[in-house]
């Protein structure tokens, strides 16, 4: 469904010759492909050059190198036949203020060149699925966040596109609305096998809904796996112990053995290969440190995210 080969960007600043003129590359030669009906998360820390891919592939930035295709066919040399088979939203994309949510989602369907009588009754449908039908006549300056949001989701998919990229889809959502739409965008990819592409900061949101994620960093595709396999990469498992007894003689062990840990009154968190576990509560047995709970988180994909952003290096 979408295939980008070779992608690159660099920005140029100064103007030579009053001033030296420097070069950013801000994306770095990057390769992906998505298939029909697989939703694809696109995550990297603040800079990683999320932003512009995104509009290279909405084509509002040119690349400087590189081609990108929908469904085999040029983006750079046939835009206009590729942008109809694309649904765009992001949760800050601000709407014209003066127009009531009917006309916004009205004008979007007229340049799908959607016909008036099926471009009704999908207003309508949609306006019941994101739940503002009762907000169609009003004018969207007068929207809250949330509202807006639902708003932009709905013309993201008025033109019924084989291809929809959604930007930070539940930001300012409450918590029941946000669910409502990752259950939509979940039938949507099972009823009509639509490719998604979605940027987000809420791991769990993007565990749940992708099937694979890319990782982007300074520009480049730093991993490209699905979010359980990311996530188990890292190796390490967080061990909770509720200490009854000799938490000294814990403290002293974690220490000594330069493991890492936390300890907060009587509550360690103890960070662990996995393969370790049996021979760390050994260790406690022998040292009669006694506890009353236990528990153990393995790694998430935000465990893996935040091991990026912070750069520590990926075991």
């Amino acid at each position: 469904m979408l295939t980008v080969h070779n992608l690159t960007k660099k920005f140029t600043s100064g103007i030579w010759p009053f001033t030296q003129e420097k070069t950013h590359t801000a994306v770095n030669n990057i390769s992906f492909s998505l298939k029909k009906g697989e939703i694809l998360g696109f995550l990297g820390p603040n800079g990683a050059g999320k932003t512009t891919t995104i509009q290279m592939l909405l084509g509002t930035l040119t690349p400087t190198n590189g081609t990108i295709y929908y469904d085999y066919l040029n983006f750079q040399e046939n835009p206009t036949a590729a942008l109809k088979k694309i649904g765009y939203a992001s949760g800050y994309e601000k709407l014209p203020p003066r127009l009531t949510v009917a006309e916004n989602l009205d004008i979007v369907g007229r340049i799908y060149g959607i016909p008036r009588l099926q471009r009704a009754q999908q207003i309508e449908q949609l306006l019941h699925v994101f739940g503002i039908h009762a907000l169609r006549d009003r004018q969207t300056g007068t929207l809250s966040a949330g509202q807006a949001t639902r708003v932009m989701l709905a013309k993201a998919f008025i033109g019924n596109p084989d291809f929809v990229l959604l930007d930070e889809p539940t930001a300012s959502l409450d918590p029941d609305v946000a669910q409502e739409v990752r259950t939509f965008i979940l039938e949507q990819r099972q009823q009509r096998n639509i490719a998604m592409l979605i940027t987000s900061h809420n791991m769990d949101e993007v565990t749940t809904l992708c099937d694979r994620v890319i990782i982007l960093k300074q520009g480049s595709i730093i991993a490209n796996d699905t979010p359980q396999a990311l996530a188990l990469s890292l190796c390490k498992v967080r061990v909770h112990l509720t200490i009854t007894d000799n938490l000294n003689r814990l403290i002293d062990h974690m220490q000594t053995s330069n493991r890492r840990f936390t300890a907060q009154e009587n509550h360690v968190i103890v960070e662990l290969d996995e393969q370790e576990i049996a021979s760390f509560l050994m260790q406690l047995s022998e040292r009669a440190v006694v506890y009353s709970a236990i528990s153990i988180d393995k790694p998430t994909l935000e465990d893996y995210f935040l091991t990026v952003a912070r750069h520590k290096e990926i075991v």
